[in-house]
């Protein structure tokens, strides 16, 4: 049953991969969507660099386990996601201080930055809000994809889980736009969109210890107790989020979801009864800018950038910069490489890849100011 959501009870993340086990073995276990050889990318949450100790990022021995797991049902694991940060990078920062850089290392796993993978260009059928996306090429050319979300809080969607966890395959610029509608509701209609065509085949939650309060990045940790996993990320979260205490129909992300016909509002659960694990997760005090009207929030938001631009004193003309733009924005313009801005969705694969050096970033005055603050 693709909605099926199992819930196993699980205190200590020493315990993490027997767990993994019991919670897939309940909804019919890995082999029933690998197959050998299978390229299986796996996408936990590594929003920003903060340590496993800060419930902000999938806990690494989830990660481990799951690295172990595709491996015994041959698969070829690879590990990926494209941090939230707009700053170059912030992806590898971030998997290094997570630990998922070193599970990556001790399982012989390919890493993958999204932000310097490259990105495609897909028609989104049936689109709510945006008919065409960018996408990581690490979510294209996997043959299964499996969400290992945490469980937490969040400001703008109340609850984010395993079908929001996908919004790391979006180029920075994107993510910027989705969330310049400034509407919850367009928002889960735009993430939706992404949604429908980076599907994951399956979720497995670290909901060991969540996140409240202030979330996704700067709430409190919050011991949870569970292992969940579905075949389904929407149902999965319809039950996540009423764990935490929120109605599911509450969610945008869920609301959009059922509404184009993805999950179910009523999964089956199998494995420990919900109730179990369930407790009152403190809501977001913030998300105050989300109330203002959209005009305003386009108007603020777009006076934010941090853009790369080529320093001509510094390029050597090498092209590494042009033949790694996966939209294509940098050409050659009178002797020299000139980045058109219009096109440009800040990757920053230009500037990581430059060999030379030759890749600054110019900031806008509301950029400056806010990165100043934030030193």
């Amino acid at each position: 049953m693709v909605d099926k959501v199992s819930i196993v009870k699980c205190d200590n993340y020493s315990h993490s991969k027997e767990c993994i086990i019991e919670a897939l073995s309940l909804i019919g276990g890995l082999k029933s969507i690998i197959s050998e050889g299978d390229r299986v990318l796996l996408k936990p949450n590594v929003l920003a660099a903060r340590k496993p100790e800060d419930a902000v990022t999938t806990h690494p021995s989830i990660v481990a386990a799951m690295c172990e797991l595709v491996k015994d049902a041959g698969g070829i694991p690879v590990i990926g996601d494209g941090a939230g940060i707009t700053r170059p990078g912030a992806t590898a920062h971030a998997f290094k201080v997570s630990g998922i850089e070193a599970v990556a290392k001790s399982q012989g796993v390919q890493l993958l930055n999204f932000q310097t993978e490259g990105y495609v260009e897909m028609e989104v059928p049936g689109a709510m809000r945006f008919p065409k996306l960018h996408i990581s090429k690490a979510i294209t050319d996997a043959d299964v994809i499996i969400s290992l979300p945490k469980i937490k809080t969040h400001e703008l969607t109340y609850y984010t889980g395993a079908v929001k966890n996908m919004f790391g395959a979006l180029p920075l610029k994107t993510r910027k736009e989705m969330h310049l509608l400034g509407d919850r509701k367009l928002f889960g209609e735009a993430v939706i969109d992404l949604y429908s065509i980076a599907k994951p085949h399956l979720a497995v939650m670290d909901a060991v210890v969540g996140m409240e309060g202030n979330g996704p990045a700067h709430g409190n940790p919050i011991k949870t107790g569970a292992i969940m996993a579905s075949y389904d990320c929407v149902s999965l979260d319809v039950i996540g989020s009423g764990i935490m205490g929120v109605d599911p129909m509450q969610v945008p992300t869920t609301v959009a979801a059922l509404k184009r016909g993805f999950g179910s509002r009523n999964p089956e659960v199998v494995g420990i009864d919900p109730k179990t694990v369930t407790q009152k997760y403190k809501p977001s005090s913030g998300g105050i800018l989300f109330s203002l009207p959209p005009f305003v929030m386009r108007f603020f938001g777009r006076q934010f950038e941090m853009k790369p631009k080529i320093n001509t004193s510094k390029c050597v003309l090498c092209g590494a910069c042009a033949m790694n733009c996966s939209v294509k924005a940098i050409d050659e313009i009178d002797d020299h490489l000139k980045i058109n801005k219009d096109k440009c969705i800040m990757c920053y694969c230009c500037r990581e890849l430059c060999p030379a050096n030759a890749v600054d970033i110019d900031m806008s005055l509301v950029a400056k100011v806010i990165t100043t603050v934030k030193r």
